[in-house]
C-alpha cells in the first residue's frame, strides 16, 4: 500500500505554515514534506510534528539567492563552498527534525548564445555543461559524505525546463548515471512522476527500471499541477505497479490543489 506525506509548501496553504501540520494530521496524514524550513526556528517545527504525531521525510538543501533566480548550488561552478555550508546548515535542520532525506537542488544554468571566435554557440553549452557536471559530481561527493555522516540520504532530482527554465538536470537517465560516478551508497534519485512525464514519458517503465536507485517519488496531474485525480497519468496503475514492485518509501504529494486542500482529497481514499 503506498504511503503517502503532504508536501506543506503546496498543500494546506489557506493555513499558516506551523498550522498546516494540524490540518495534514487531521486528514489522515501521518507523514509531511516541504521545500524550505530555513525562515523558522527548528524547535517550532519540531514542536508542530510532535503535537501532531507526524514524520518529517524530506525538504531541501539551501538553495542560494532565489531571489536572484537560483534553484540550488549544487552543480554551480564557483559556488562549492556556499553549496556546502547550505548543506551543513540542513543537516542541522535534520537532526533536530529527525529528517533522514535531503534534497539538493542543482542549480540554473546561465544561456548561451552567439560565437566566440571559432567556438559556436554548442560547443560553449558543452563545454559548460561539462564543467557544471563535473562541480556536480565533486559537490554530490562530499555533500553524500557530511549526510552519511548523520546518517541522512542525500537525493537529487531531475526538473523539467518548462518550470525551471534551464535547469541542468532533467532526465533519469543522467540523474542516474551521476549518481553512479558519485559512487556513495547514500546518494539516491528523487524520482517525481510529474516532471518525468513531461521530459520523458512512459512512466511504468522508467518507474520499472530505475527504481532500485529511487530514495524517495513525489506526484502531481499533468499539465496542471494539482491534484493527481485528473489530467494524462493514470496514477491508480503506477501505485499499483509501485506495490508490485515492492516501493516501501514516501510518496510526496507536491501538487497545488485546485481549491481547499480537504476538499480535494477523494483522490486518496482507496489508498488509506
Amino acid at each position: 500500500m503506498p504511503r503517502f506525506a503532504a508536501n506543506l509548501s503546496m498543500m494546506y496553504t489557506e493555513h499558516p505554515f506551523l498550522e498546516r501540520f494540524k490540518a495534514a494530521a487531521e486528514d489522515g496524514f501521518a507523514a509531511v514534506e516541504f521545500l524550505f524550513p530555513y525562515e523558522f526556528e527548528p524547535q517550532a517545527i519540531a514542536d508542530a510534528l510532535a503535537a501532531n504525531c507526524l514524520e518529517q521525510v524530506l525538504f531541501n538543501t539551501v538553495p542560494g539567492d532565489m531571489q536572484s533566480g537560483e534553484r540550488g548550488l549544487a552543480a554551480v561552478p564557483g559556488r562549492s563552498a556556499d553549496f556546502l555550508a547550505g548543506v551543513d546548515r540542513a543537516i542541522a535542520y535534520a537532526r533536530e527534525l529527525g529528517t533522514r532525506r535531503l534534497h539538493a537542488m542543482a542549480g540554473v544554468m546561465p544561456a548561451t548564445g552567439g560565437r566566440s571566435g571559432a567556438e559556436s554557440a554548442d560547443a560553449i553549452d558543452s563545454s559548460a555543461r561539462r564543467r557544471w557536471r563535473d562541480t556536480y559530481v565533486a559537490n554530490l561527493g562530499e555533500a553524500a559524505r557530511r549526510c552519511a555522516d548523520a546518517g541522512i540520504t542525500l537525493l537529487i532530482e531531475p526538473i523539467n525546463t518548462r518550470d525551471i527554465p534551464g535547469y541542468f538536470l532533467n532526465t533519469q537517465a543522467d540523474a542516474h548515471a551521476i549518481v553512479a560516478d558519485v559512487g556513495a551508497a547514500n546518494l539516491k534519485v528523487q524520482m517525481d512522476l510529474y516532471h518525468c512525464q513531461i521530459v520523458e514519458g512512459d512512466l511504468a517503465s522508467r518507474i520499472r527500471q530505475y527504481l532500485p536507485g529511487v530514495g524517495h517519488m513525489q506526484i502531481a496531474g499533468v499539465p496542471h499541477r494539482h491534484e493527481p485525480d485528473l489530467g494524462e497519468v493514470n496514477y491508480p496503475f503506477l501505485f499499483s505497479l509501485l506495490d508490485e514492485l515492492g516501493y516501501e518509501g514516501w510518496i510526496g504529494c507536491e501538487y497545488r490543489p485546485r481549491g481547499p486542500t480537504s476538499a480535494g482529497l477523494g483522490w486518496l481514499a482507496p489508498w488509506r
